[in-house]
């Protein structure tokens, strides 16, 4: 089961316009290091506007030199995430600026508390298979931040895990962090824990914080999925093919960076553009053209030979209700019959207006229904159950035949948050509505014993190198 919205021609033509958009336009670059290294590989760089235009074949090139698969691990090394492999990934959100209570009427600053929390509810979710931090906790200087996140969540899950870097010099304790986590530097770099996110600034710059840490990521290498979020009409053009060209471009652009670098470097490409809403000002997270545009980056990504990940499964809706379900359903089956490897940062009520555990509840929940759809329908001598019709016969029934005895577990997909009971039962039911019962249910998960501690030993060097990072990196 393939979508496509884009024909081969279309595809072929995006790609050449990306190419001119770079060749003649060009990207800001605002790093002197990065600039010297792209001119000695060939680019046509303008130190002074920090401008760089990139010849075609010089990015042919960095294509061919990404890497087009990788494997990041929990330090339970038989939990992973496969970009690559044609399996499909779903992580928690990495990190909000604003918590979101239970009844959805109040938003908060997070806390450090609140990753551990959310690390905890990754866990016990079995569909997330990365647990993001989904918070961006305000209790810790923001210069150190990004250490203690990950260490909270090395702590609290057994799972691969997402959050945001960022800068080089707290990439450095990050890597020291994987390396004491993991037993070693070479077991680090061979399991990696999770990976930085560089998100190219629409239309067509860079920030410096966001190019300066690559130099220390890639010192493992550690993969890099590079996501613009360009917005049709505000800062890409005013039409969806406009907004895709320019997005490749930038996508494209991020690669040359990451491979002068460091060829080899593995890739991910974020096709992650937006629609923007000219009535309310306000980006669109799940309108019908972010289903268009994300099967369409997907096709651009898997044209170049990458692992793709597409903002779908994501909601407008403040709360876990209809539009909820109806935006982050239809979107989230869209990207995985395209072909997509990871799918979005779950966990976000409306347009990056928060992080709720109740949202991702209900996400998770259609999670489960889009799979059952990708799994598609057994097709064999058995499960076509010929013989077991004959025996049955006009006007019998299956309940007590052995043949649905064998087969209805596997064959039917069964709920826990949507609702199938007959009339009684349903009103006597003490949360009758989506919202209630995602709550309920994330209660119930935070109640059962958390995942297993780090040993002794590695907690006391984590800690004796959060202590070092706080010390070296907060300017009093």
């Amino acid at each position: 089961m393939t979508l496509r919205v884009l024909s081969d021609e279309q595809v072929a033509k995006l790609h050449a316009v990306s190419l001119d958009i770079l060749a003649e336009v060009g990207v800001q670059v605002p790093h002197e290091e990065m600039l010297s290294r792209l001119a000695d590989a060939g680019a046509r760089v303008d130190h002074e506007r920090q401008r760089v235009c990139f010849p075609p074949e010089m990015v042919q090139r960095c294509i061919d030199a990404a890497g087009k698969q990788f494997t990041i691990y929990g330090r339970d090394r038989a939990k992973m995430a496969m970009f690559g492999h044609g399996t499909r990934n779903y992580n928690s959100i990495a990190g909000e600026a604003l918590w979101i209570d239970d009844d959805f009427t109040e938003r908060r600053y997070p806390v450090l508390d609140d990753v551990r929390t959310a690390a905890r509810l990754g866990e016990a979710l079995p569909l997330i298979n990365i647990v993001g931090a989904m918070t961006d906790p305000q209790d810790v200087p923001h210069e150190c931040r990004c250490v203690y996140v990950a260490a909270e969540l090395l702590k609290n899950t057994t799972k691969p895990v997402t959050f945001w870097f960022y800068d080089r010099a707290s990439a450095r304790f990050i890597l020291d962090l994987f390396a004491i986590v993991a037993g070693s530097e070479e077991d680090a770099i061979q399991y990696p824990f999770a990976y930085p996110f560089l998100e190219p600034i629409s239309p067509l710059r860079f920030a410096r914080l966001g190019i300066d840490l690559l130099f220390e990521t890639c010192r493992f290498p550690l993969p890099v999925p590079i996501g613009p979020m360009a917005q049709v009409g505000a800062t890409g053009p005013g039409t969806l093919a406009g907004t895709l060209a320019q997005e490749n471009a930038e996508i494209l652009a991020g690669l040359c960076l990451v491979q002068t670098i460091r060829p080899g470097t593995p890739i991910c490409y974020g096709g992650i553009p937006h629609a923007f809403d000219m009535r309310t000002t306000q980006l669109i997270f799940a309108g019908p053209e972010q289903a268009l545009m994300a099967v369409a980056m997907t096709q651009m990504g898997k044209h170049y030979g990458l692992p793709v990940y597409i903002n779908v499964g994501l909601t407008d809706s403040k709360l876990p209700d209809a539009q909820a379900g109806i935006e982050a359903g239809i979107t989230l089956v869209c990207g995985a019959l395209a072909g997509a490897d990871i799918f979005g940062h779950l966990g976000i009520s409306g347009v990056d207006l928060g992080t709720s555990l109740t949202m991702l509840m209900m996400q998770h929940e259609i999670i489960g229904y889009v799979e059952r759809i990708m799994r598609g329908i057994a097709f064999d001598d058995d499960t076509l159950g010929f013989d077991t019709i004959r025996k049955v016969g006009p006007g019998g029934n299956y309940l007590a035949e052995e043949h649905t005895a064998m087969h209805f577990r596997s064959e039917l997909w069964f709920p826990q948050l949507l609702d199938r009971n007959y009339w009684e039962p349903w009103r006597n039911l003490a949360n009758k509505d989506m919202q209630s019962r995602c709550r309920t249910m994330k209660d119930e998960l935070l109640d059962m014993p958390a995942c297993p501690p780090l040993p002794d030993d590695v907690q006391r060097e984590v800690n004796g190198l959060l202590a070092d990072a706080r010390r070296h990196l907060v300017k009093e």
